[in-house]
């Protein structure tokens, strides 16, 4: 028994098919921006916040909630920009709720450490600024510098451990020199380039020194075959020498 022949539509009915296909999906989509539209004309007459809402200070939330309020029709970049001038604010997420509410989602920055004069960094490298950090170590260096300084951080306190004090500043000069100070207030001269060799010979000599040498207050570790320790006293005589 031989197959049915195939039904052949005329090409101009699948061509009006098609057409009649794309005008649904224009209407639909149509349909669906004016409702959004709708949602976006509404009033704002909430605030709701999520996220890491505990990060951040409950006046800065009233202050924002309140400047999102005494806008006409905020539209959601407006809201998000403002959202994310709060301090300890990474980045915001905001969205309607109909039909009268907005939502706003927070990121907030985890501080590693300070930055320079008044800025802080995070573990990442990026720089912010805000309010109330608490103790950390001090981090210093040119612009841009800063994730090479946050990794060197790591590595110079793991290095260090055996001092038995902890790494309370690490700065870089702008010709690229390293100078490390433990909170006992030992200041290393670590000097330029590959620093790491040099700070593990020390920290391994630093257990055998006698107590007199462990009471130095500088040490320069810039010698490529060992290091000096010098009270401040000392140092500060050879810097007033002509």
């Amino acid at each position: 028994m031989s197959a049915p022949a195939p039904v052949r539509i005329p090409a101009g009915r699948r061509i009006v098919a098609a057409i009649a296909g794309v005008v649904a999906v224009g209407v639909l989509a149509w349909g669906a921006w004016l409702g959004y539209s709708e949602v976006l004309a509404q009033p704002v007459t909430r605030v709701v916040f999520a996220g890491a809402v505990d990060r951040l200070a409950p006046s800065e939330l009233a202050r924002l909630e309140h400047e999102v309020l005494a806008t006409a029709s905020p539209s959601i970049d407006a809201i998000r920009a403002a959202a994310r001038r709060v301090p300890w604010v990474r980045d915001a997420a905001v969205r309607r709720e109909f039909p009268d509410a907005v939502e706003i989602t927070f990121t907030a920055h985890e501080a590693f450490a300070r930055w320079n004069e008044a800025g802080l960094v995070s573990a990442t490298g990026e720089v912010f600024a805000a309010p109330g950090a608490g103790d950390l170590p001090q981090l210093r260096g040119p612009e841009g510098t800063a994730p090479k300084v946050v990794r060197a951080y790591r590595r110079v306190a793991a290095v260090l451990a055996p001092l038995g004090s902890p790494v309370k500043e690490l700065r870089l000069s702008p010709r690229g020199s390293w100078h490390a100070t433990l909170a006992s207030g030992l200041a290393l001269a670590l000097g330029p380039g590959d620093w790491g060799p040099r700070a593990e010979r020390f920290a391994r000599a630093w257990p055998k020194l006698t107590p007199e040498a462990r009471a130095a207050e500088h040490a320069d570790l810039r010698y490529p075959s060992g290091f000096a320790l010098k009270r401040v006293a000392e140092v500060n005589a050879v810097k007033k020498q002509p």
